[in-house]
């Protein structure tokens, strides 16, 4: 478990330097950081099923699951905050193996959000929040060492 809690809170590697004390000094406990995981992806969680109802509501249920969805899956992204910590949850989402996943899951956030709202298309909008279900899917693969390369040889097999 300590081991755990030194990879996620990136002190494995690190050095012990006066400015990773201080750091350290002013961070949230782990349990704290735990129960600030916990709440955040339910928040997440709440959110994404609350658009799912709103999905019926006559008139502007398409809009409104498109944001609830959204706000929910940003949210539970944003979770991970709480493991990591910012800085390093950016430069993770940011390195080369997920550089592209971060990118299109960004891209269908603002695009779902976009086509509900500015350009007013709700069958768009749902598009982009199927694609956005799928590029979170293929961001959080990969965290999962050789998730990856499973799922393109399970799909490599069941095409051929």
């Amino acid at each position: 478990m300590d081991k755990l809690k030194k990879v996620l809170s990136g002190q494995d590697t690190e050095d012990r330097s006066g400015l990773s004390e201080v750091v350290e000094a002013s961070s949230l406990s782990w349990g704290t950081r735990i129960k600030g995981f916990i709440a955040c992806f339910a928040i997440g969680i709440l959110c994404s099923l609350l658009g799912t109802f709103l999905l019926w509501v006559p008139g502007k249920g398409l809009s409104l699951f498109a944001v609830f969805y959204t706000l929910g899956n940003i949210a539970s992204i944003g979770s991970t905050i709480f493991l990591m910590g910012p800085m390093k949850q950016l430069k993770r989402m940011f390195e080369p193996t997920r550089l592209i996943a971060t990118i299109l899951v960004l891209l269908c956030f603002a695009l779902t959000l976009c086509s509900a709202f500015w350009w007013k298309k709700k069958a768009l909008a749902l598009i982009f929040c199927i694609l956005q279900s799928l590029a979170l899917t293929w961001y959080s693969l990969s965290f999962i060492p050789f998730a990856r390369d499973a799922v393109k040889k399970c799909f490599t097999v069941c095409l051929a």
